[in-house]
């Protein structure tokens, strides 16, 4: 941070000499104040007095130092060591407007807390080494909770700012640091990452000195605002970050952990050693040197993105990315997927995600390269209703006719069916095209000898929208 020029210290009625100011503005500054003096060798080189970190704080009406240590101080007795820096006799009363140096390393950390505004399936949450308990939505967390989801558990957290923490299945974390400097309002906010997976959402900084880290044992990842996910693999003890937006800083974990706590207030934050932009991730080994950046893959595409997804299972067909050893479909009731459902990984663009209640859901896909990395995701919205339709077909005894039989397990107001029979699979030259059937029945008589093929369409209107389903289209051979 580059150091501010200090204003001269006045003192007594050499205060009213200060430029005012408006009133509980506020301004960072570096300011050198120098040590006490020791003891050197002849000969050798004077010492530099070391940058002290300062605020600045503007004086209003009434102030006293001792007011002013009670409201940003760790310690109010350190009212003494404002008034030596700032060369204040009469700490009881100050005049308004003043520029008063307040060192940074006096000032009070204050906690900050987490809210959990999303959770589903096995999810829980613990203080300490406290027993775990059921996690719910609107639970308060603070510093030294820990937080971790089963298999099928989702939890999506809320951070005063905005930011969001969503955690996938089978993950594990400790809020290790949740914290806000008094007067500066920097926050310093320190996710431990023990096991899985953490999609992250920070909300730009706006202090210099605002600090947000996702740790794991492998690795340290840093932001001032963006979109990524980390995800620690416990058994390789290896690290991934992939940076959807904005640029995470990312370090060894043997450098990471000499910052394992909340730094001293002011304390300047070392750079990174990886600087990974958006579009890229980086792939960290246990023990070894942070990860050089890569590009992700891009977004895959939604095959027929509008289809009504009717059948029994949810299933979705993503067009073949080139480069992707694998896919990640994740379901949620919202947009941003806070309200996460499923999550599951599979080898083909064929993805089965199991039974869904009806209504109407968003899902998330992503192409997954050689090295693990998940790439760019794509959005889709999509509506569930489940509408059986089973058909069954045979000759009727006694005679030349055959009948052709269907029905649907879920009514609507407006019901009707199509019937078509055709001599080839692709029923482009009907032989029998029925419309508007309300009965769930045809019959079709004096039929010649030969292979046929059918199906039937229902046709539904609810709630203003139009629906239709077919059956698989089946055949059968005549030898009469």
């Amino acid at each position: 941070m580059r150091g501010a020029r200090a204003s001269r210290p006045v003192a007594g009625a050499s205060l009213a000499l200060a430029r005012p100011l408006f009133a509980c503005a506020l301004a960072l500054s570096l300011l050198p104040v120098m040590r006490g003096a020791q003891a050197r060798q002849p000969g050798a080189p004077l010492a530099q007095p070391r940058p002290v970190a300062t605020a600045i704080y503007v004086t209003r009406a009434g102030d006293s130092l001792y007011d002013i240590a009670a409201r940003y101080l760790r310690d109010p007795a350190d009212w003494s060591q404002l008034a030596r820096l700032n060369g204040v006799s009469a700490p009881r009363r100050l005049q308004a407007g003043v520029q008063l140096r307040v060192p940074v390393a006096l000032l009070r950390q204050d906690g900050l807390s987490a809210r959990v505004i999303a959770t589903s399936g096995p999810a829980s949450h613990a203080f300490g080494q406290a027993p775990l308990l059921p996690l719910a939505v609107g639970t308060k967390l603070v510093e030294g909770d820990r937080v971790q989801t089963g298999n099928e558990g989702f939890a999506t957290l809320e951070l005063g700012d905005g930011s969001h923490l969503i955690l996938p299945p089978n993950t594990s974390l400790d809020l290790a640091t949740l914290r806000q400097t008094a007067l500066t309002g920097a926050t310093d906010r320190v996710v431990n990452l023990r096991g899985g997976e953490v999609d992250t959402e920070v909300t730009h900084a706006t202090k210099k000195d605002d600090r947000f880290q996702i740790r794991s044992p492998s690795v340290v990842a840093g932001v001032r605002g963006t979109r990524f996910r980390v995800n620690y693999n416990g058994d390789k003890g290896s690290t991934a970050v992939e940076v959807l937006d904005g640029a995470v800083g990312v370090d060894a974990s043997a450098r990471g952990h000499a910052a394992a706590v909340a730094p001293a207030p002011g304390t300047p934050l070392a750079a990174s050693t990886q600087l990974v932009a958006a579009g890229h991730g980086s792939l960290t080994q246990a023990g070894g040197a942070a990860g050089a950046p890569v590009a992700l893959l891009g977004a895959p595409d939604l095959r027929n993105p509008a289809r009504v997804q009717d059948e029994a299972h949810v299933a979705f067909d993503i067009a073949p990315f080139d480069g992707a050893h694998g896919y990640r479909v994740q379901i949620g009731r919202d947009a941003g997927l806070y309200d996460m459902i499923r999550d599951q990984r599979s080898d083909s663009p064929r993805v089965d995600a199991g039974a869904l209640d009806d209504g109407t859901y968003f899902v998330r896909l992503s192409a997954i390269d050689a090295n693990g990395l998940e790439g760019m995701p794509s959005t889709y919205a999509f509506e569930r209703r489940r509408l059986s339709l089973d058909a069954t077909a045979g000759r009727v005894d006694g005679s030349r006719d055959y009948a052709f039989r269907w029905f649907v397990d879920r009514g609507a107001q407006s019901t009707r069916f199509r019937f078509v029979l055709a001599k080839t699979e692709d029923l482009r030259a009907p032989l029998v095209d029925r419309t508007d059937l309300q009965d769930g029945e045809a019959v079709v008589r004096d039929l010649p000898k030969g292979t046929y093929y059918w199906t039937v369409i229902a046709e539904q209107f609810e709630g203003g929208r139009y629906y239709q389903k077919a059956s698989p289209v089946q055949s059968f051979r005549l030898d009469w």
